[in-house]
């Protein structure tokens, strides 16, 4: 009797130790010929995966939005011309007032010194946006540090502007023309100090050779959007200067 009931019980303990090693032999060792993701070796990993999916998603992060660029510089430019526009409106709306306190003086001739300056600088701003876009990257650099040079020889003759007018007398306050005279220049002053920030910017980006062909393309269209700003600059300088000389 005692043996016919060891029997049973060793083939039993046999039974399950063999079902307890087909579990383990089904693991990344062995037996599962899947590994340990279960689609054939490993599905996207670094070693067996599809790397082309992930360098397409890298280049479309990385690819410069040039549309989003451009919108947002059309939003910045039409900011601008309101602003410039409420003012000169006020100004056109008091110059034709025939208000007694209304004394215009004679254009400095230091303002025709700055229109000459700020149109050099939007010629070399030319000159510096087609070798960017002809990828000459020498001659964009050298021409884009003339053009924010001469941007930052505008601001110091208009510094000189100032000066001039106060040793004759002329003050902000007591006259309006005078007023205006100071306030728009030194608003648009303001704005061409932000265009040379901007040009600086991309002049530290342009200081080296691009590295891709993503980088050329966001050069171009930095360079094409600071360019309409730039020249924007120097279109108002050149209405400001009609509206406080001739319309007086």
């Amino acid at each position: 009797m005692k043996v016919g009931v060891a029997d049973p019980l060793e083939d039993l303990v046999e039974e399950k130790k063999g079902k307890r090693s087909g579990l383990t032999s089904s693991g990344p060792g062995g037996g599962d010929p899947r590994g340990p993701r279960g689609n054939g070796g490993g599905g996207n990993g670094p070693d067996g995966g599809d790397d082309k999916s992930d360098r397409r998603h890298f280049d479309d992060a990385t690819r410069p939005n040039e549309a989003k660029t451009r919108m947002l510089t059309y939003f910045l430019l039409m900011v601008v011309i309101m602003t410039f526009g409420g003012m000169i409106a006020a100004y056109l709306v008091l110059a034709t007032n025939g208000s007694t306190e209304w004394k215009p003086f004679a254009l400095p001739f230091q303002v025709w010194i700055s229109t000459a300056i700020i149109i050099l600088s939007s010629l070399a701003y030319v000159v510096a946006e087609r070798a960017l876009v002809a990828e000459e990257h020498l001659k964009a650099k050298k021409w884009l540090l003339i053009a924010t040079a001469l941007g930052a020889c505008f601001i110091s003759s208009q510094i000189v502007l100032w000066l001039e007018l106060v040793s004759w007398g002329y003050y902000a306050y007591g006259n309006p023309y005078a007023g205006f005279f100071y306030i728009l220049t030194a608003l648009h002053a303001v704005h061409v100090l932000g265009g040379i920030i901007a040009m600086s910017s991309i002049v530290l980006r342009a200081w080296y050779p691009p590295k891709s062909d993503f980088e050329i393309a966001r050069r171009k269209t930095i360079g094409q959007v600071v360019g309409w700003y730039w020249h924007m600059m120097g279109g108002l300088w050149i209405v400001l200067v009609g509206l406080l000389g001739f319309m007086t």
